[in-house]
């Protein structure tokens, strides 16, 4: 069998393959047709050597909003994507019923993999919050046809409750956010933020296999590391999702749940157009921040790749033979490095994560430069300072000659020979 492309000598990490180990990873027509302790490199047109690297499945991000222009909080995944090893990213309801069309758009335009959480609000995060203040927008019927005609994008129900999005409605987005998913057989992100609706309320609805995102929110907690309703809805199968964000993750709330065995089962960005500047950055940097904590790297890794694939019955987030190649290279880097959560809570890591190649369908992503933030979005003088002194780097690299007189050959001779 001839491979289009061979990866070899990498420390493979997949948990869902159940290759953990030295292995070499073959793809042929974009999909995964060999993981072996070693291939014939003869066999493949393109060898990539990654001794001395770590091998994944592309990362999974369960918790993203990636529909640019179309509202407040998204962002482009390609310019990310290529340099974070994120290969399929869940858009966790940037897109309600009225705006599902232009999203599906959108995402066809990418190299990712993008997959969908419909907000039960049918106008989407078209704004900071608020969609769910009219109970019109929250249209079960509607929402019941558009997964109905969408299943292949739409793979699950979001709902933001929180004081803000749902003003006096109280919990019911949520009641009819579950009828929507019951009757579509997709399971439900909740947000949970300030209250009222109470955490305890909210939770009490949730079916096993429901998840709960911004898990260990310091926000959503109130005084309580640990939560009583959290370990209640924890135990009885409600999934419990990290997204990260501008406010939702704490290390000291963190730290309590994994005391008291409330781990994440999914460890997902919340990237968007405020958290993309800090404090999230990107996935690698958010399982970076779980190995601070003390949590393993194929556990970690697990977590950002066949685990929310399963949630959601994705076709990857491993590199079992047959699975789309969409694979991640790293380096684990050695440190120590400072991470820090959405509180100024600082940590230290011993080693950090950091992508060196993303490949879709077996192909390389190329280098794609990002857009400069919306002028709504609030940013410190230190992070302006950054972006200005980032882009003044990248003009002087490409501005500069790419190679000097000897790198160079002559390509239409002035005396061709005879």
């Amino acid at each position: 069998m001839i491979l289009d492309l061979a990866l070899t000598g990498g420390h493979v990490v997949d948990v869902g393959g159940d290759h953990v180990g030295t292995f070499d990873v073959g793809v042929r027509d974009g999909r995964i047709a060999a993981v072996a302790p070693r291939l014939d490199p003869s066999t493949a047109r393109e060898v990539v050597d990654v001794r001395g690297k770590i091998v994944t499945p592309g990362l999974v991000d369960l918790h993203t909003h990636v529909h640019a222009g179309g509202g407040y909080w998204g962002i482009d995944p390609d310019p990310v994507a290529w340099y974070t090893g994120v290969t399929t990213w869940v858009d966790a309801g940037s897109a309600g019923a009225f705006t599902l069309g232009a999203f599906r758009e959108a995402a066809a335009r990418s190299r990712v993999r993008i997959a969908s959480l419909l907000n039960i609000s049918a106008v989407g995060l078209a704004g900071r919050t608020g969609e769910a203040r009219d109970l019109a927008h929250c249209d079960v019927d509607l929402a019941i046809a558009t997964i109905t005609a969408h299943r292949e994008l739409v793979r699950g129900v979001k709902v933001r409750m929180d004081r803000d999005t749902v003003g006096g409605n109280g919990l019911e987005p949520l009641r009819r956010g579950l009828t929507v998913a019951a009757e579509t057989g997709v399971p439900l992100m909740v947000h949970i933020g300030t209250t009222p609706p109470a955490l305890d309320d909210v939770l009490a609805l949730l079916r096993p296999g429901d998840l709960v995102t911004h898990c260990a929110s310091a926000i959503a907690a109130g005084s309580t590391l640990t939560h009583p309703a959290l370990v209640e809805a924890y135990r009885r199968g409600v999934l419990f999702d990290l997204g990260h964000g501008s406010g939702g993750l704490a290390f000291d709330v963190l730290d309590a749940q994994l005391d008291a065995g409330l781990v994440p089962h999914t460890l997902s960005s919340d990237l968007h157009a405020r958290s993309l500047y800090g404090p999230v950055f990107d996935l690698p940097t958010t399982l970076t921040k779980m190995l601070a904590l003390g949590m393993p790297l194929p556990d970690v890794i697990a977590r950002a790749t066949v685990r929310p694939a399963q949630v959601l019955g994705l076709p990857t987030g491993t590199l079992a033979v047959g699975a789309p190649a969409d694979l991640a290279v790293f380096t684990l880097r050695e440190g120590p490095f400072e991470v820090v959560d959405a509180h100024q809570q600082r940590r230290t890591a011993a080693r950090r994560l950091v992508n060196e190649a993303t490949y879709v369908g077996g192909r390389l992503l190329p280098a794609r430069l990002p857009e400069p933030p919306p002028s709504w979005i609030p940013l410190t003088p230190a992070q302006r300072q950054a972006l200005h002194d980032r882009t003044a780097a990248l003009r002087s690299l490409l501005r500069d000659p790419l190679v000097g007189a000897d790198g160079l050959t002559e390509q239409f001779p002035r005396f061709p020979h005879a």
